[in-house]
């Protein structure tokens, strides 16, 4: 194949949209994207340059190359401080501090939850400094948890100290 055919094809590629990815590469539709860097603008692929900048830029190194090379939050390490520094970073404009708000995700809790199984934990309802998670009482279990969807800024400081891996945080549908 020639190379510029090559890249072309290559850039054809990552340039589908990101939830018809998982079709291209043989996953399940249901299969949740990882969310994009705080303050991604509507535009963001499109608008990507996929320089790597937002990456380096991060205190937290949240920030990871994801697929074709567009940068992906993993909160496995850490949470987001909001600190903008990938916004200041980021030359081509597609983070910019003029969106609403950071982003629009909220932590949901997996039935995998020790607390869904009968084992008292609160890890995730103590790493939540905005106290989105509480734990509600029930009887003859132990106390469950709630999330807060208007409380959670999607920041993920409870994602990596849960001890079931059963955070994960999504992208809200508007």
């Amino acid at each position: 194949m020639a190379p510029n055919l090559k890249s072309l094809l290559f850039e054809l590629t990552i340039a589908v949209d990101p939830s018809r990815r998982n079709l291209l590469f043989g996953r399940r539709p249901q299969t949740p994207m990882a969310p994009r860097p705080p303050w991604a603008s509507p535009a963001f692929f499109s608008l990507c340059s996929r320089c790597g900048d937002c990456a380096s830029a991060c205190p937290s190194q949240i920030i990871k190359v994801g697929d074709g090379g567009f940068p992906k939050v993993d909160f496995s390490h850490g949470e987001c401080t909001f600190c903008g520094d990938c916004v200041s970073a980021c030359q081509s404009k597609a983070l910019d501090t003029q969106v609403d708000s950071p982003w629009q995700i909220h932590a949901q809790i997996d039935a995998s939850c020790l607390a869904e199984r009968g084992v008292d934990c609160r890890i995730c309802g103590e790493a939540c400094d905005q106290q989105a998670i509480r734990f509600q009482l029930a009887v003859g279990k132990v106390a469950q948890p709630v999330i807060n969807t208007e409380q959670c800024t999607g920041c993920g400081a409870c994602v990596a100290p849960c001890p079931s891996n059963s955070i994960r945080l999504l992208e809200l549908i508007t």
